[in-house]
């Protein structure tokens, strides 16, 4: 039977997009999270609630930060009630703020998630009188496998990848946190210009742009531990105190043959605070031109079949890419996400070993990497 007291490690997990967790533990490893070590979903690294705050604030691959309050074994529900009535909960939430408690089974003798839910929240509420709510914003996640309970706190609250500042979305758009470990795939390390030539609303590029200033991701939101017992407001407000910018000259460009996102990308650029970093224009792939300056990376997600109608003019769209970039971008690195090997075959750009496949919306998505 565990529970931390405020300054004991305990267990913090971050969750992973599926198919990412190894950039993942690389970004938390060079964040300073040492121990970092990649698990089952995400990765997990011994820490105490200070890196919980830094975790939610720093790290961009990140779905959510997870904090491991209780573990023990229970091989019925009444032994799970008894055991979660002894977990020490005024260290971990507090009376006042409610909450929700989810569970899922796997492997146990234990398998009726609704009900193992239910005698944790008892539990809660008899022990600790903090209200039990469906739509609390504060949820514990118990987790039952091979008879193993861990309790879990959501520390983050909405998903990590809404940074604040996107309004404006277009089709399938990709999700930041993928985003971002797509560039750390790449080798992108905010020290050279990028380039992506269907930017929709601009994710690429917008993250791209705050790697090179070294702005955190998590400047503008709210997160869940908050309103947790060991929260401490002028920590926190001395945590996220804007840490000077890194001076950069290069420049973040994106294109679309779409006016509207151009016009959503310049908006969702501003609204980052990169708008003076980022270059949008209209234009189609066959007017592609690499910018003035250094070369760097190319990162596109194109429409892949799945997504947008059917494959025969994708392919022509793919080929069209391959050429424009291997006749026009000599030095670039390129990096294309499509759902389709067939279709970034059709580029004819040799591509080096393949990553493993990562969950996006449902579809199983890869990172296709060459060099020009």
């Amino acid at each position: 039977m565990h529970s931390p007291a405020s300054h004991d490690p305990f267990d913090i997990f971050l969750v992973a997009t599926p198919g990412l967790e190894a950039p993942l533990c690389e970004e938390a490893l060079a964040a300073g999270f040492s121990g970092a070590v990649v698990t089952d979903g995400g990765v997990t690294f011994p820490g105490t609630w200070p890196d919980v705050w830094r975790a939610n604030l720093m790290l961009r691959g990140a779905t959510r930060v997870l904090a491991r309050v209780a573990s023990f074994r229970a091989m019925h529900l009444a032994q799970l009630d008894k055991r979660a009535r002894k977990v020490d909960w005024t260290s971990v939430l507090r009376p006042d703020i409610p909450v929700h408690v989810e569970a899922s089974c796997r492997r146990s003798r234990i398998y009726h998630a609704g009900a193992a839910a239910q005698r944790v929240a008892t539990a809660i509420t008899q022990t600790l009188g903090a209200p039990i709510a469906e739509d609390a914003a504060l949820r514990m996640l118990v987790r039952i496998e091979d008879d193993l309970v861990t309790i879990s706190i959501d520390t983050t609250g909405a998903s990590l990848h809404k940074r604040g500042f996107k309004e404006g979305v277009a089709k399938a758009p990709m999700r930041e946190t993928m985003a971002a470990m797509f560039l750390r795939q790449c080798g992108y390390s905010g020290t050279e210009p990028v380039l992506d030539p269907m930017c929709g609303s601009a994710t690429f590029v917008i993250e791209a742009a705050e790697i090179a200033l070294g702005l955190r991701p998590g400047r503008e939101r709210d997160f869940a531990f908050e309103h947790l017992p060991g929260f401490d407001p002028d920590a926190w407000t001395d945590l996220r105190k804007p840490a000077a910018l890194t001076p950069t000259a290069l420049r973040f460009h994106g294109t679309d043959r779409d006016p509207g996102a151009i016009r959503m990308a310049t908006e969702n650029a501003a609204r980052a605070g990169v708008a003076d970093l980022t270059r949008f224009e209209q234009k189609s792939i066959e007017d592609l031109t690499p910018p003035d300056g250094p070369a760097g990376l190319v990162i596109v997600n194109p429409p892949y079949g799945t997504r947008i109608g059917s494959k025969g003019p994708l392919i022509g769209l793919h080929r069209t890419l391959g050429t424009v970039l291997k006749t026009r971008f000599a030095g670039w690195r390129v990096g294309i996400v499509t759902a389709d090997k067939q279709l970034a075959q059709a580029t004819g750009l040799s591509f080096d070993t393949p990553l493993p496949p990562v969950l996006h919306g449902g579809i199983r998505v890869a990172l296709y990497r060459a060099s020009l």
